[in-house]
């Protein structure tokens, strides 16, 4: 018969096995476990979650939680730091492309030779100044667009390209056969103007949501991108450079995987014990160590009502303060089924 070693089956710190949640749950009840009883648990010492007795090497101690979490969190943050280094090593890739960019567009700029010549296309990246300029720029990519939008848009709720004061020309893309997907924030679940503007469109329209999205962004056949360039939306960039309209596009299908339907056929929201999906947001915000304002402004609300979201898990995990609310999201899963810093559910699926 095989050992306990074995049957186990390797898996993440985010999804417990069954042996290991009831011997470290048994850890924490009775202060020590047999060393033996890990045997078909090898995760727990892995994890750090149990650790051996050393005045007494038959036994072992289980970690504290918040302990056995915090160590857990620094391996996350390794990741997300290699992500970073990846990103630094993209960008000093793409920066090559950018230069040549900029020489194509000073060339293009330039007075045109003696003799004349084909006329230059259009720039491959182009500074607009001032939304007048803007809206001219993306309604006529609009015109131009054969096959599909690409949308990101944060905050409240805008146009599907409110980079400036366009008129509204969805319909006519839609109609000639063009697709339109785009991307909102969660908070556009509840904003009725949102769904009322996408059910009065005909043709072939998807909208989902997530918690965060990037900055505002709008690509036309994976070729042409729209970017603002500063924060008051006075400034936006034109990329026609198709490595890097390319490369937006592909960064919004990864969202777009991610991201939950909300149009046409909505995604049910479920709470999980008594929280909310976008109190969930909050929650892993929180233990990101954010201030209200600093959440607000990530997940699109205003400040008053992630008070509100804060006041509420607050009273459904049972803390009085802010620094033991961290802790208990920590201890109830909250994050994660089968998190290593709460009891363990089986009947808990993702």
């Amino acid at each position: 018969m095989p050992s306990g070693d074995e049957r186990h089956r390797p898996h993440g710190a985010d999804a417990w096995c069954a042996a290991g949640a009831a011997l470290y749950a048994r850890a924490l009840r009775e202060g020590r476990v047999p060393a033996r009883d890990a045997a078909g648990a090898p995760c727990l010492v892995d994890f750090g979650l149990l650790h051996p007795d050393l005045d007494d090497m038959a036994w072992l101690l289980p970690s504290a939680p918040s302990r056995a979490l915090l160590r857990l969190l620094r391996g996350v943050e390794e990741d997300v730091a290699h992500e970073r280094r990846r990103e630094a090593e993209l960008t000093a890739a793409v920066e090559p492309l950018l230069a040549l960019a900029r020489r194509a567009a000073e060339r293009a700029a330039a007075p045109p030779a003696p003799g004349g010549g084909r006329p230059p296309g259009p720039p491959a990246l182009t500074l607009l100044r001032g939304l007048p300029r803007i809206s001219e720029a993306v309604c006529r990519a609009a015109d131009a667009c054969a096959e599909e939008v690409l949308t990101v848009q944060p905050g409240g709720f805008h146009r599907a390209w409110d980079l400036g004061p366009a008129p509204p020309r969805e319909q006519p893309l839609l109609s000639r056969g063009c697709r339109l997907r785009t991307l909102h924030q969660h908070t556009a679940r509840h904003a009725f103007p949102v769904l009322a503007r996408f059910e009065g469109l005909e043709g072939d329209v998807e909208v989902r949501t997530l918690s965060e999205v990037t900055a505002q962004l709008v690509v036309f056949d994976r070729a042409v991108a729209f970017v603002p360039a500063d924060r008051d939306r006075a400034l936006a960039l034109e990329v026609r450079v198709p490595a890097l309209a390319g490369y937006l596009a592909a960064l919004f299908d990864r969202l777009w995987r991610l991201a939950t339907p909300l149009f046409p056929h909505p995604a049910p929201q479920r709470a999980r014990g008594g929280v909310t999906p976008r109190q969930r947001a909050i929650a892993e915000l929180l233990t990101e160590g954010l201030t209200d304002a600093g959440i607000a402004e990530r997940l699109g609300m205003n400040v008053r009502t992630v008070r509100v979201h804060i006041a509420k898990l607050a009273q459904v995990l049972g803390s009085t303060g802010r620094t033991q609310l961290g802790y208990r999201i920590g201890q109830s899963g909250l994050l994660g089924p089968g998190s290593p810093c709460g009891p363990h559910d089986p009947g808990r699926t993702r």
